[in-house]
């Protein structure tokens, strides 16, 4: 059973940083591209980064020059580095598969607050 663990959230102001990771169980990893995901309240979940197996990374327009996503194979991790937040990066972040075909259960998600 693939089980996804999030963690890494946290308060931060305007312009700081954070790191979120992701740990999943299962063989995951082995089959396929990954991504990070985020909910704001009131908002769809919207893919925010992604990864092929082989690192080709991709991003939304709204986060391409502050987020790197990155993935370690052997240990079963993905991470997102976050860089320059803003207000409008709080939400509910979400790792799982990059593609909606392939989308398995939900974690719990870290909460990312970007505040003064």
């Amino acid at each position: 059973q693939v089980q996804l663990v999030e963690s890494g959230g946290g308060l931060v102001q305007p312009g700081g940083s954070l790191r979120l990771s992701c740990a999943a169980s299962g063989s995951i990893f082995s089959g396929y591209g990954m991504g990070w995901y985020r909910q704001a309240p009131r908002n769809l979940r919207e893919l925010v980064a992604a990864i092929t197996r082989g690192g080709s990374t991709n991003y939304a327009d709204s986060v391409k020059g502050r987020f790197t996503i990155s993935r370690d194979n052997a240990k079963n991790t993905v991470s997102l580095q976050m860089n320059s937040l803003k207000p409008e990066d709080t939400a509910v972040y979400y790792c799982n598969t990059a593609s909606s075909l392939d989308l398995v259960p939900w974690g719990q998600g870290t909460q990312v607050t970007v505040s003064s």
